[in-house]
């Protein structure tokens, strides 16, 4: 039997690979600070902890049982991090760096020493990357971002999250040099989709706007930061699980490569797939609020070319299952406050 150690499988992303994983037959042992919010967990094992305590991260690492001598696959989707209003208000930027960077130096160091005993059968490590790490002066344009992964350098990423992505990204890729540990490294352009968070200051742009939606009366009014004119990329969580799932099989393509859609769109846009999906007249207020870089879209020849992965679903088809369900956490759930 195959087996995966899933970091971060309390969140949205880690909570939909255990998922895949267990499909496919995977023994799982899934690691978060948290259990998954919003469905229970499939994972063989779910255990609690924080991972940026080195003991504790030994712990998870060892073999459960006498089954297996590595995990075959280890997926390190653990962060800290959220949405624009989380982000870029700089009010985090030390905890984002600090917890992010420890989880990372953390698992490399120890697999480091784990797999020089095991020269026969070394785990794979996928780790999860942003767009985020992009240089600021290639997205200026808002209708023609550069985002091709070799134009990460010279680095200038906008926020310090996004310079820690690309701290981590170098960490892996040295690791791999110098340790030989097996790796792969994606830059994910702005994942959702159902159970995903979605209130709170945290949640990523399409369900702060569905939530916006679904709780405006017809004719109301919601709020969106600037002018609306940025542009950004929405991938829909399943074909993300597809694509990380192809680039962890390939045996030789290790990255960094893009995993987004290239369907770029306005948030003034987005916002009116989300009316159209709740059959409302909406009005737009803008305020001022974090906005990050203008445009954003991803490049996806790199990852036609090595993995024959493309993205297929139209953002309004994953824009409406994710509405319907967040409609139904709204339903179900009497203590959300304004629709801010």
């Amino acid at each position: 039997m195959k087996t995966a150690l899933v970091l971060g499988a309390g969140g949205f992303i880690g909570s939909h690979m255990v998922k895949r994983l267990k499909s496919e037959g995977f023994f799982v042992r899934a690691v978060d600070l948290k259990f998954p919010e919003f469905s229970k967990s499939p994972a063989d094992e779910f255990i609690i902890g924080d991972l940026r305590h080195y003991e504790f991260m030994d712990k998870i690492l060892e073999k459960p049982g006498n089954t297996i001598d590595n995990f075959n696959e280890i997926y390190q989707f653990a962060a800290d991090m959220g949405g624009a209003g989380f982000v870029f208000t700089g009010e985090n930027d030390a905890d984002i760096m600090h917890n992010s960077a420890t989880i990372n130096l953390n698992l490399l160091d120890l697999l480091g020493r784990l797999q020089s005993h095991h020269q026969e059968k070394r785990s794979k490590v996928f780790y999860s990357g942003s767009a985020c790490m992009y240089p600021e002066h290639n997205q200026r344009d808002e209708k023609n971002p550069n985002c091709k992964e070799e134009s990460a350098y010279p680095a200038a990423p906008d926020s310090e999250y996004g310079w820690e992505k690309l701290f981590s990204e170098r960490l892996y890729l040295a690791y791999n040099r110098n340790y030989g540990i097996p790796i792969a490294i994606a830059r994910y352009h702005n994942i959702f989709g159902p159970e995903g968070t979605w209130v709170g200051g945290r949640e990523k742009a399409p369900a702060a706007i569905c939530r916006k939606v679904i709780m405006a009366e017809n004719f109301g009014e919601i709020e969106i930061w600037g002018d609306g004119m940025q542009t950004r990329s929405f991938l829909y969580i399943d074909e993300c699980i597809e694509a990380t799932r192809r680039l962890m099989k390939h045996p030789s393509f290790i990255g960094p490569v893009n995993i987004g859609s290239e369907e770029m769109v306005s948030i003034n846009e987005l916002a009116k797939v989300a009316a159209e999906i709740a059959g409302k007249n909406i009005k737009i207020k803008h305020i001022k609020g974090p906005l990050g870089v203008r445009g954003r879209n991803s490049e996806n020849t790199l990852i036609r070319k090595m993995l024959d992965w493309d993205y297929q679903m139209p953002l309004r088809d994953g824009m409406k299952k994710t509405f319907d369900w967040i409609s139904l956490q709204i339903k179900n759930n009497i203590s959300v406050g304004s629709n801010n």
